[in-house]
């Protein structure tokens, strides 16, 4: 018996063999809903969940050809499992299915017995994969995900422009070494929760995690409008997310976290370090390390958010944005001019 939750969609402009498919599918334990051209089929995968497509070729104002072709521009849909079942004969047509995405070809009238055979081979599948991007979004982003699924893997990079952020806590040495490791884990776990909200909300994936530090990427590897800006706000919402956080931290008498958050906005090249069997998406480039260098800044200047001038150029609203001057920073030849960010 199937899993009750597993949806299929039924594609047939044939009124009987929409009801006697949906007849077969429901008798094996599937939900069956119907669609009675491509055009409502495609608006209904897009507006709604489906685990798998029964889809006929021969209908009205968009074939199942035009079905498969749609299918492959939706990167949504691009895993969902489709079975033809179909009366056009010919070898070409099903190579033709094939080559367009189909999983499968059932010649009509549907055998019920190879459809249950087809149906669960193709829903198993399907299980597997999402169980495969469900581990993989534990350790890497939904955008590397989706680079993953659109370009492959591949060692190598390329340049893109990007604005890099470092943010890490504050005195969080002594801070973990005057209580137990476990209050640790918690206070990190909670920390990256907040912290994962902002920048998710404006577009960043986080590249790197060394304790409490992260590294974030606004514009890679899918790209942003403004990533100065994105990068900005995000930082901006970290902070408001860790003030609410401290005053739950002070209603049970623990001390407030306070973070230091540096950004540096140019190109960099981002891609996939390490080997085949090991490797992260990652960047490099002197705005890594300038990045870097403006967050460990905040603590000799006493801000929170410290940003360098190609970030505070590229802003639309260069208000409360406060000049800090030319800076030596360690690593870096020549001074650098800084600029703190002001909470609204």
């Amino acid at each position: 018996m199937a899993e009750p939750s597993a949806q299929l969609l039924i594609v047939d402009d044939n009124k009987v063999n929409r009801l006697l498919l949906s007849r077969n599918v429901e008798l094996l334990g599937y939900q069956a809903s119907v669609a009675e051209n491509g055009r409502i089929a495609m608006e209904r995968l897009v507006e709604e969940a489906f685990d798998l497509l029964l889809l006929d070729i021969e209908m009205p104002e968009m074939d199942g050809f035009e079905v498969l072709e749609a299918i492959k521009l939706v990167p949504a849909l691009r895993d969902l499992p489709v079975i033809v079942t179909s009366s056009v004969e010919g070898i070409d047509n099903i190579v033709r299915c094939i080559e367009l995405g189909a999983d499968d070809y059932l010649p009509k009238p549907v055998n019920p017995v190879l459809l249950k055979a087809r149906l669960s081979s193709s829903l198993e599948k399907k299980r597997l994969r999402d169980e495969q991007k469900m581990l993989l979004r534990r350790f890497v982003t939904s955008e590397v995900v989706e680079d993953l699924q659109e370009s492959g893997f591949a060692l190598g990079g390329s340049r893109v422009r990007v604005s890099v952020l470092f943010c890490d806590i504050r005195g969080f040495t002594p801070l973990s070494e005057s209580q137990p490791p476990e209050e640790t884990i918690e206070l990190l776990n909670a920390y990256y929760s907040l912290m994962f909200e902002a920048i998710e909300r404006h577009g960043g994936i986080v590249t790197m995690m060394i304790g409490d530090g992260l590294m974030v990427l606004f514009g890679a590897p899918q790209p942003l409008d403004d990533t100065a800006g994105s990068a900005v706000a995000a930082a901006r919402d970290m902070l408001d997310l860790m003030a609410k956080f401290n005053v739950n931290r002070v209603a049970i008498a623990k001390p407030e976290i306070n973070v230091g958050i540096g950004i540096a906005t140019g190109d960099v090249i981002a891609g996939y370090a390490g080997t085949q069997d090991r490797a992260t998406y990652t960047c490099i480039g002197d705005k890594v390390n300038l990045a870097a260098r403006l967050e460990a800044h905040t603590k000799v200047a006493n801000c929170t958010i410290l940003i360098d001038e190609a970030t505070r150029d590229a802003l639309a609203d260069i208000g409360n944005i406060e000049t800090i001057g030319d800076v030596p920073l360690k690593g870096i030849s020549e001074p650098v001019m800084v600029f703190s960010v002001l909470q609204i």
